[in-house]
């Protein structure tokens, strides 16, 4: 059973940021304020059993007041016509200050670009550390770790991140121990990720992965699974080199949660195919316990509480749900291009996700077309006829939006502190919310 841990923050403290680029350039005004009230206001923290279907009435009912006061939707709008419709309205009203023109560079911070020389170090160091003894399974490895073919690098970006946002030891490379152990959990958790990626091509015949032939295409489906289980292997042995047994344990329950989650969407009754709450738990264990496991492990290394492990934990597990919940938009809305694979291929493998579900509850006619599974080319094409008449797609970027706050709001309920490099990395990390809900690819 998984524990999902509500995290609620009454801290309401502004933190002033003096000058640009971390040089102290405020006037005498500025600095008093700073010295006299950044971070002193007092926070109180907590913590609550919260399953997925309430999360779910949380996210509805938000969608609810926030439909209340938002423009109507113009009448008579064709599916992507109400998209666009429903997007522009979304993005002139989150995250404001991002699009204002006075911003300085530290408020425009780039969440890559505080840690990229140690994402390229992992990168550097992922390369031989899936060198093994046969040439082929080398290659095959390896595949994802070419130069080009690495991805967007989502993994270490956060991981990092997060433990430059927890931990006072800032000192950069392997030099710095307790910052060489966390990037080794990057290193794991990036080479369980892609071997789950690698499976999942494998268990769906997928051809084409980050826009370009998937490796079971490659080398054959064989060849595929050997590489996968391969990049396992090396990632528990690094993990064993950690000589810590809550971060092993972290870690053998994310790969648990990626199996069930996989087994979830195999063996799904047509009545759980039309169930929210099946959907998000089966969303948490597929997309976001890697991750939300993995900010807890950069925890524990850091020696931190049990209180800031759990935020950690929080963070990875809505980011995680948010960055789906997109995804399962894109599926729709994106190109194959913008993609990298084929749209629409959640639908065409008979897998149903938010905007469908959504769109079942204001049209409930739909829901014995979805009982019926999607092998009837004509089931296909009459759900997405009432998708393009619902607010599925704004639904599902309003719950997104839901869980891309409560993320943020994990990183607000850290203990405060007044190191600048550390706020970055925090600021950093809620910024890398809304980068994850604007994506288009």
């Amino acid at each position: 059973m998984v524990h999902f841990w509500h995290v609620l923050c009454t801290h309401k403290g502004k933190v002033l940021k003096k000058g640009e680029g971390g040089i102290p350039a405020a006037t005498a005004e500025a600095e008093a304020l700073f010295n006299s009230s950044c971070c002193r206001t007092p926070r109180r923290l907590r913590s609550a059993m919260m399953l997925p279907g309430r999360l779910l009435l949380a996210g509805l009912l938000r969608s609810a007041s926030t439909a209340s006061s938002a423009p109507r939707m113009p009448k008579n709008m064709r599916c992507w016509d109400r998209f666009t419709w429903s997007s522009c309205y979304f993005h002139s009203t989150i995250d404001n200050t991002s699009s204002k023109a006075g911003l300085t560079a530290k408020e425009q911070l780039d969440p890559l670009a505080l840690i990229k020389h140690e994402v390229s170090e992992v990168t550097d160091r992922l390369r031989s550390m899936v060198v093994a003894e046969v040439p082929e399974l080398t290659s095959a490895a390896g595949y994802f770790f070419r130069a080009g073919a690495e991805g967007k690098r989502t993994c270490p970006t956060v991981l990092l991140l997060m433990a430059s946002a927890i931990s006072m030891e800032m000192a950069d490379g392997l030099e710095n121990r307790p910052r060489a152990r966390h990037m080794r959990v990057a290193e794991i958790t990036e080479m369980i990720h892609i071997a789950s990626l690698i499976h999942d091509d494998v268990l769906d015949d997928a051809d084409t992965r980050r826009g370009m032939d998937s490796l079971n295409f490659t080398v054959g489906k064989k060849l595929a699974v050997l590489a996968g289980d391969f990049l396992l292997f090396r990632a528990f042995t690094a993990a064993v080199s950690l000589d810590n047994t809550e971060v092993l344990s972290l870690l053998a329950t994310a790969v648990n949660n990626l199996v069930t989650g996989e087994l979830m969407q195999m063996s799904i009754t047509p009545a759980q195919r039309c169930s929210m709450d099946y959907y998000l738990q089966k969303t948490y264990y597929k997309t976001a316990a890697l991750i939300s496991n993995s900010c807890k492990a950069i925890a524990v290394l850091a020696g931190q509480t049990t209180e800031v492990q759990a935020l950690a934990y929080q963070y990875g597990r809505h980011l995680g749900i948010a960055y789906q919940l997109i995804d399962d938009i894109l599926d729709f809305t994106g190109t194959s291009a913008s993609l990298g694979k084929a749209s629409l291929s959640d639908i065409h493998q008979g897998i149903v996700t938010a905007p469908i579900l959504f769109a079942i509850e204001e049209f409930p006619e739909l829901h014995e077309i979805v009982e019926k599974g999607f092998d009837d080319p004509s089931n296909v094409e009459m759900a997405l006829k009432y998708l393009s008449k619902s607010q599925g797609i704004e639904r599902t970027r309003l719950l997104a939006a839901e869980h891309a706050k409560l993320a943020a709001d994990a990183i607000d309920g850290l203990p405060e502190i007044e190191d600048q490099v550390i706020l970055d990395s925090r600021q950093a990390l809620k910024d890398l919310t809304q980068k994850f809900m604007r994506r288009t690819k």
